[in-house]
């Protein structure tokens, strides 16, 4: 079973493209964590879990969903991270989250991927980002050959540069960043509703017709991403820069 969570698309192609390999089903975590649903999920083939990489590891959200939620069956599970650089020592920590779930722990994935966070960085769009996914795909495709034929992915090095940033910076970036007071909806918001639909963290509301952001943000993308005319904004940090989505780059890739 190929599990994934994603913002902007990246990590939904990812787990499309090994599913197909591995002759596998895939399974939304967006939809999962936005109904609360942590009922069992159970395989006969390994868990894999693809997600984005948030400040050099796994998702907070996607981690706390996974203590919560029992995987059942195979007790083998493989994790391929997306990231706009690399995942530092992420590593050692989805070794602990295995450690604390009884999962066996069979490697962590480094798949290089667009850059989308727009809160921060200018997105990478056009023919870099054509090129950028790629290459994506043939990582995909390398890691999903290794995880069907039962072997451990590659060991990836790790520098001291990696710990620091997946330690002390994750943890002073999730508590002191992460924040959706920045969010809003400019005069061409129509109320259509659709970053209600795509918060995994039911985390908007529409209050008189414009979305509101509840506190409870984990920087996804997702609804400044997809926002159809453009309208969200977070502070001054995404002014004049263009959105990604994946869906505007793989239609036309050839």
């Amino acid at each position: 079973m190929v599990l994934y969570f994603t913002g902007t698309g990246n990590s939904a192609f990812g787990a499309k493209k090994v599913a197909g390999i591995l002759g596998d089903d895939t399974l939304s975590l967006n939809e999962r964590i936005k109904k609360q649903d942590n009922s069992p999920i159970s395989s006969e083939k390994p868990f894999v879990i693809v997600t984005p990489t948030y400040c050099w590891q796994m998702p907070t959200v996607v981690r706390d969903y996974l203590k919560k939620t029992p995987l059942q069956g195979n007790q083998d599970i493989y994790f391929l991270l997306t990231c706009g650089g690399d995942i530092g020592n992420a590593k050692k920590y989805l070794r602990i989250l295995c450690s604390e779930t009884g999962m066996n722990f069979r490697g962590c994935g480094e798949i290089l991927m667009p850059e989308n966070y727009v809160a921060m960085f200018a997105c990478d769009t056009g023919e870099k980002a054509k090129t950028m996914i790629r290459a994506a795909a043939e990582k995909f495709e390398h890691y999903a050959a290794i995880i069907a034929r039962d072997e451990d992915l590659p060991k990836i090095k790790v520098t001291a540069m990696g710990k620091l940033y997946s330690g002390p910076v994750n943890r002073f970036f999730f508590s002191c960043l992460v924040k959706d007071k920045k969010f809003t909806a400019e005069s061409q918001c129509t109320a259509c509703g659709l970053c209600v639909k795509k918060c995994p963290l039911n985390n908007i509301t529409l209050t008189e017709g414009k979305p509101q952001w509840n506190g409870h943000c984990t920087h996804c993308m997702a609804c400044i991403a997809y926002c159809p005319t453009g309208a969200i904004e977070y502070g001054k940090a995404s002014r004049g820069k263009e959105r990604y989505r994946i869906e505007d780059v793989v239609g036309s890739i050839k």
